[in-house]
């Protein structure tokens, strides 16, 4: 970096102190770009750096790179004279030499032989700003002991700072412009549009839930919720899977990570292993049982199948944290740090009540499941990637003659309600047709006995490998009932295709 980027001053210094250094900046970069991009504006459709008005140090060269990208963005051709209307009356500008300040920046055009180079050093000089900022909030904020000392808390804000420098969001604080929410709203559209008319988030997997929900939203948290043996995990399992799947796919065909519907997808098991989990997806994969494949009852060729699905998934950009017993904001860490090296597009956590809180909340259980909820809302909006997070359901369900769940069921806390911005809910009702199993004949039983079990036998099979996922709180979309086929054997839920069976799931 050149020297004069940095400025040194003496003012007000103590004798024999250090001299001062101000914030790093290159003005005369700044006017060598603004100049190239009023000479030939096509030098920002070239860029490779995400270069935003706020990079600008000095304040003139904001508001004129802001106004260059406005006109940009209407199509018209922007030179010194088009600006002239937008500054006549800039009193920062006059200072300059008003008006004719424009004109000078295109006068001797050095810009135009490496406004690449000259637009990355501004960037990267802004980030430094950034770094600059960040510093010095951290040292004030451990220097400040006049309130309660906090410092693991201090550590994660610093951390989520510092994560918005490496991404470049040094604006992220700041309020947007709704030009801006507007781009990225029909961003959005377009996409549901390419992919067919229902997707505009990352893919499930699943069409038929794909098409009630749109997708997985950035920024959203999805809750995903059931009593146990419901098969949470293996619908989360699944989802995680197909989203990585599908971006491996895509990336395979040449089409770039921004426009793919799948995802790199980070898991966080806090209740099973990641050899487990791996299991589960080879199951999945290869048709063979998870029990058959704990106890290696398989055969020569169930071993080739599952060699082959292996190979498969060892380029599957899916990741697996089994670290026992995380902490929300350990979670929020390691989560940063898969954002910055692998791209991370969904994140799932089984489950919401296995993360600990901070200490402060820990001694009150739903104050704890509150500050957990929010610290994962916080999460999905930081990261701008959808987060699935899966929780348990009070025994209530258990009381009830229907046992479909409702949002009054989530257990310990109304918070995971609030700040979740779907909630679902797996039920499956041939879990509880299987445990009302009546006496199972003999040849003395009488007819009353064979009369029960022939019943229950013919209902067993009517819900068979059913399941329902309720939509039970969409801030995008109405609420309703997603009907799935789930095979226990393999874990793996999927559509239901086949009219027949969905015939025998009709209302």
């Amino acid at each position: 970096m050149a020297d004069d980027t940095f400025l040194i001053t003496t003012h007000d210094a103590a004798p024999g102190a250090p001299p001062l250094r101000a914030l790093p900046a290159n003005i005369e970069a700044e006017a060598a770009f603004l100049g190239a991009v009023l000479i030939d504006n096509r030098v920002i459709e070239e860029l490779n750096t995400p270069l935003r008005p706020a990079h600008f140090f000095e304040p003139v060269h904001e508001r004129i790179y802001e106004r260059i990208t406005q006109l940009l963005d209407r199509k018209a051709i922007v030179t010194p004279v088009t600006l002239k209307p937008y500054f006549e009356a800039d009193d920062a500008l006059k200072a300059l030499g008003g008006v004719t300040y424009l004109a000078r920046l295109t006068a001797d055009g050095q810009g135009l032989l490496a406004p690449r180079e000259l637009a990355e050093q501004i960037y990267d000089l802004a980030l430094l700003r950034e770094l600059v900022s960040v510093g010095r909030n951290l040292v004030e904020a451990a220097l400040d002991t006049s309130e309660s000392v906090a410092p693991l808390a201090q550590i994660e804000l610093a951390e989520a700072a510092l994560y918005q420098v490496a991404e470049g969001a040094s604006a992220s604080s700041e309020a947007q412009h709704f030009a801006d929410a507007t781009k990225t709203a029909l961003g959005m559209i377009e996409q549901a549009l390419l992919s067919g008319g229902h997707v505009s988030g990352k893919t499930t997997g699943l069409t038929s839930l794909n098409e009630k929900v749109g997708g997985l939203h950035d920024s959203d948290l999805i809750i995903l919720a059931g009593r146990p043996g419901m098969g949470k995990t293996s619908l989360a399992t699944n989802i995680a899977f197909n989203a990585a799947d599908r971006l491996r796919r895509d990336l395979a065909d040449g089409i770039p990570a921004e426009k793919s519907v799948g995802a790199a997808t980070a898991f966080f098991s806090l209740e099973m292993s990641a050899d487990q989990l791996a299991t589960r997806i080879l199951a999945e994969q290869s048709g063979i049982s998870s029990e058959a494949l704990r106890m290696g009852k398989i055969s020569r060729d169930d071993f080739q199948a599952l060699s082959f699905a292996s190979q498969k998934l060892a380029e599957l950009p899916l990741y697996i944290d089994d670290t026992p017993a995380l902490s929300i904001a350990a979670l929020r860490a390691r989560a940063r740090r898969l954002k910055r090296r692998h791209g991370l597009g969904l994140i799932v956590v089984d489950y919401l009540q296995l993360l600990q809180g901070t200490g402060r909340a820990s001694d009150n259980r739903v104050n704890e499941i509150s500050e957990i909820s929010r610290g994962l809302k916080t999460l999905a909006k930081e990261l701008s990637v959808p987060v699935i997070a899966l929780s348990q359901l009070s025994r209530a369900v258990e009381q009830r003659e229907d046992k479909r769940p409702q949002l009054s069921d989530l257990r310990e806390s109304g918070s995971i309600e609030q700040d979740a911005d779907m909630v679902w809910f797996v039920y499956r009702e041939d879990y509880y047709v299987a445990a009302k199993e009546p006496k199972r004949p003999v040849e003395t039983d009488d007819a009353k006995t064979h009369d029960a079990h022939a019943a229950w036998m013919a209902e067993m099979e009517r819900v068979y490998g059913l399941a329902e996922l309720i939509i039970g709180k969409q801030r995008h979309g109405a609420t309703g009932k997603v009907r799935l086929r789930f095979e226990p054997r393999i874990t793996k839920f999927s559509d239901l295709a086949d009219d027949a069976l969905a015939d025998r799931y009709a209302d």
